[in-house]
């Protein structure tokens, strides 16, 4: 067993075991990790080519009933400013989104009750009713079956819910009181209702194995996410963990190339959690096989205080300006940006 041998198996089968994922991961050297990272960008070019997918952000609340020990928007952060959008404050997000080409809207926020299955209900319907062939992807948590099921009878289409963590004691470590069984159950769930449902993890987590992340490719696998939001843990200042030291960029975009190699047709966003920790980060993950990228929509005056961690890189502006930018650094690089909605191509078209 060598770490090429398993790389090329990797991308003609898309698969390994556990004990080739592990070896990979623990000794994967420089002319290794280039041969990775050319074999996921061929594989994305064979499923996806050249193509880069733009969804428009829209951060919805920063209001959130947990308490992740990671994240600036817990419950127990007093520091934290708080804010929800009203209901035109989104639409208006989408509007401006919309003009600019944008054909997929994420309406991402902490668990905040007040938007309760009636208030999101009113929302989604009404971006269905002004911009009916236009996406949308929920990324707001942990939900009964019912509220997923309303939501995707409203309109809805696609679901984000990173399981964090595959191990279970790791997630518990990180997820005070909460159920990593919950976490699954949920997954479950908004895949039979019928959504492209997203998963992800996040790398470089405190006390974190090679064999958690092993895990998590493991658990992927199975799943067959049509998303997965994968980015380097950040420190937050205001958090149990802000003594830690963040991810890296290197190790996260290995876990991407791998993750492109298991699910040849997923959805890869090089997120926006690599370019703060390092400027090339969001390129680097785009050349290892990402595909997506998510420049913010939300109004500028209460994007500071969407603060799941400390130095996010407050980069891809909503401005005409700013969008021809993107879209000469995307080019610049190699890929072109694609402003459809981007399903993925598994996914079947009577579902959505």
């Amino acid at each position: 067993m060598n770490t090429k041998e398993i790389i090329e198996k990797l991308y003609k089968e898309n698969n390994a075991t556990k004990e080739e994922l592990l070896y990979l991961l623990n000794n994967i050297d420089d002319e290794s990790k280039d041969l990775l990272i050319k074999r996921a960008h061929e594989t994305r070019m064979k499923h996806y080519g050249n193509k880069v997918y733009v969804r428009g952000l829209i951060e919805l609340t920063s209001y959130c009933k947990k308490d992740c020990m990671y994240c600036g928007l817990r419950k127990s952060n007093k520091n934290a400013k708080r804010y929800r959008l009203t209901k035109e404050q989104v639409l208006e997000c989408v509007r401006k989104g919309d003009k600019l080409g944008y054909k997929t809207f994420v309406l991402q926020g902490g668990e905040d009750a007040y938007f309760n299955d009636e208030r999101m209900v009113d929302i989604i319907s009404s971006i269905k009713k002004e911009f009916p062939n236009n996406a949308i992807t929920l990324s707001l948590g942990e939900r009964s079956y019912e509220s997923y099921k309303k939501m995707f009878d409203a309109g809805a289409d696609r679901y984000l819910l990173r399981h964090e963590s595959a191990s279970k004691d790791l997630y518990e470590k990180i997820h005070i009181k909460e159920s990593f069984e919950k976490r699954r159950e949920c997954l479950k769930n908004l895949k039979e209702i019928g959504y492209q449902t997203g998963a992800g993890f996040m790398v470089g987590l405190p006390n974190q194995t090679n064999e958690d992340l092993v895990n998590d490719f493991l658990f992927v696998k199975e799943l067959e996410p049509a998303m997965c939001g994968i980015g380097p843990f950040i420190p937050h200042k205001d958090t149990p963990l802000r003594d830690y030291a963040h991810g890296s960029v290197e190790k996260t975009i290995t876990c991407l190339a791998i993750v492109r190699l298991l699910l040849p047709k997923v959805l890869l966003p090089a997120t926006t959690a690599l370019s703060s920790i390092d400027k090339t980060g969001r390129d680097q993950g785009i050349k290892a096989g990402g595909n997506v990228i998510m420049p913010n929509l939300s109004p500028m005056d209460v994007r500071k205080n969407y603060s799941l961690y400390d130095n996010k890189a407050y980069i891809l502006d909503e401005d005409a300006e700013y969008r021809k930018m993107i879209e000469e650094k995307i080019k610049s690089l190699g890929f072109e940006i694609e402003t459809t909605r981007g399903d993925n191509p598994d996914f079947r078209k009577e579902e959505c």
